[in-house]
């Protein structure tokens, strides 16, 4: 049974979450095993280039090549010190940092979303192009997307000792994909039910969602997913903002639970263009970062609104987008949603929303087994563990890709070629 440590640091630049597993099966019958995890928060002047960075400062060629290695040592160390009291892993699957992603994008002339539902009855995607687009609407904005995640795999390989597979982007959209979202299929066949439909719903920085039909006939070619949207990102810049600095999230949600949300502005914020646009689709800080945030309290002072109200206003904007996206882009609402990520863990955020789905069960993915604050590093080490076996990483109809493809670069520790 191989041991393998995933690790990820996502959009919200929190730390590296380092989660060292152990692995039976490939596909339908996989299973993991949490040996253990950890978060490992960047030292804070580490952390605040990256998110410099994140946000469009400059820096040379040199400077981007001395920031990948700090970040890759990191995750090296994490790496280290998540096996402290526990057999040595086998392989190491790491996402790294991400400091840039532009999605691969498609302008629609006149989009339906009607029409793309009513296309999709049979399958709940059955297709990045809806059958009534003509493919003279569709501009390609670029060739394909990019995405740049530092922490470079052979720098972590090397400090380790353990062979690492990193770069899991590269390959779908070098397929046309997105990129992203890249955990869908283990999502799939790690919280998919026998007889139950289910929302798999990522909170991180951004939101990502995975539709997981139940395991009946060909369910896997029905799953589906794309990013919902903001997830805990403005929110945490919200909070930045309000406190100078001194802070960098609400604990629990409690101060947006203190004010009432503006249910104006998030009627104005949800005609953005983002979430009107057709699955597959992925976003970043790119779109939902300090710009849009400024923009947000800007059109928020109109209304007068305390710092309470704005991040009650924020949360409902994360959690509208989330339950729109799942009325306008499904054919049928899930039985039960399941929450992973920090957003699982704001109470104020995880109430609103159950609000809003009604009568539909909203749950963290620790009660369906996986643990919801170390998701997301597991699915990484699946991921490497399917890249060692040979086996496609990607789900197309997620990411838009043309096919399934290997995800991820290989990097043999100096030790394994002497």
């Amino acid at each position: 049974m191989p041991r393998v440590i995933g690790l990820i640091s996502g959009t919200s630049v929190d730390g590296i979450d380092a989660a060292l597993v152990e692995i039976s099966g490939t596909e339908i019958d996989l299973k993991v095993e949490l040996v253990a995890g950890a978060t490992y928060p960047y030292p804070e002047a580490l952390r605040e280039q990256i998110l410099q960075v994140c946000a469009g400062a400059a820096l040379s060629m040199a400077q981007l090549a001395e920031l990948d290695d700090a970040i890759a040592i990191q995750f090296a160390q994490a790496a280290l010190q998540i096996q402290t009291g526990h057999p040595p892993a086998d392989l190491i699957g790491s996402h790294g940092q991400t400091v840039y992603h532009r999605p691969k994008e498609l302008k629609v002339d006149k989009l339906q979303v009607e029409s793309w539902k009513d296309n999709i009855q049979s399958s709940t995607l059955q297709s990045s192009t809806p059958s009534n687009l003509q493919l003279s609407n569709l501009q390609p904005s670029t060739l394909l997307g990019y995405s740049l995640q530092l922490g470079r795999g052979e720098l972590i390989a090397q400090w380790t000792g353990i062979k690492t597979i990193s770069n899991f982007r590269a390959a779908d959209i070098a397929a046309e994909g997105q990129g992203a979202p890249l955990v869908s299929k283990v999502d799939a066949y790690l919280l998919s039910s026998p007889t139950q439909h289910r929302c798999m719903q990522n909170i991180g920085g951004i939101g990502n969602v995975t539709y997981l039909p139940a395991r009946q006939g060909d369910w896997i070619d029905r799953v589906c997913g794309w990013d919902t949207g903001p997830g805990n990102s403005l929110l945490d810049l919200a909070v930045q903002h309000f406190t100078g600095g001194s802070q960098t999230y609400d604990q629990d949600g409690n101060w947006a639970a203190s004010g009432t949300p503006c249910e104006a502005l998030v009627e104005q914020w949800l005609r953005h263009e983002f979430f009107q646009v057709l699955p597959p689709k992925s976003t970043g800080r790119e779109l939902f970062g300090w710009d849009y945030l400024n923009q947000c309290l800007e059109e928020g002072s109109v209304y007068n609104l305390t710092s309470a109200d704005m991040l009650a206003t924020l949360t409902e904007l994360t959690v509208r987008s989330i339950v729109e996206s799942y009325r306008n882009f499904l054919s049928q609402m899930p039985e039960m949603v399941l929450l992973g990520g920090g957003g699982s863990r704001n109470l104020y955020l995880k109430q609103r929303l159950q609000t809003q789905l009604g009568s539909i069960q909203v749950l963290t993915t620790d009660e369906a087994g996986v643990s919801a604050d170390f998701k997301e590093a597991i699915a990484f080490a699946v991921l490497a563990h399917w890249r060692n076996l040979s086996i496609p990483g990607n789900l197309p109809k997620v990411t838009g890709a043309s096919s399934a493809v290997l995800l991820g670069n290989v990097y043999q520790p100096l030790t394994a070629w002497s």
